[in-house]
């Protein structure tokens, strides 16, 4: 059964895309932290593993409202690898080497890359495609993003 909640198809489709691409982002995002958790090295290792693994785990549950959000207007969700890849804004590369310092550089540039896509999207979603409910879903994760991000800058100074 088609959802009925008042936003044209044409407009449903457009959200989704957008939110595909995040939800696209945000995959690669925890798949970077994850690796961030499994292969961080140095003195500051233990404190490192576990700061990694609460990011992870707030990135799964992300993801997890992102798909659902495209289900509740009515689309599926991108869910393979290679879908992900071609959606994604950012790069699995990393750069330097399995320090905590070289992985959080690199998380908090793709933090920093989502929340500017958020930013671009989320008048675009609400005055344009008239989804309200997705603007203020996206504000909401732009919160998130922003929080982890400072929380990984903190860790650089």
């Amino acid at each position: 059964m088609k959802a009925n909640i008042g936003i044209t198809a044409k407009n449903t489709q457009q959200v989704t895309e957008i939110l595909s691409k995040l939800l696209a982002d945000e995959f690669v995002l925890y798949t970077k932290t994850r690796n961030a958790h499994w292969n961080v090295e140095g003195p500051d290792f233990f404190d490192k593993h576990k700061f990694f693994e609460g990011q992870y785990e707030q990135l799964d549950d992300l993801m997890d409202e992102v798909a659902e959000r495209i289900r509740k207007i009515g689309h599926y969700s991108p869910g393979t690898l290679k879908s992900f890849l071609e959606l994604t804004h950012l790069t699995e590369q990393r750069t330097g080497q399995t320090n905590a310092l070289n992985f959080i550089k690199d998380l908090v540039a793709d933090h920093e890359s989502v929340i500017i896509f958020l930013r671009e999207n989320i008048e675009h979603v609400e005055d344009k495609l008239g989804d309200v409910g997705t603007s203020d879903f996206l504000t909401g994760l732009l919160k998130e993003h922003e929080g982890m991000a400072w929380f990984l800058r903190a860790h650089i100074k």
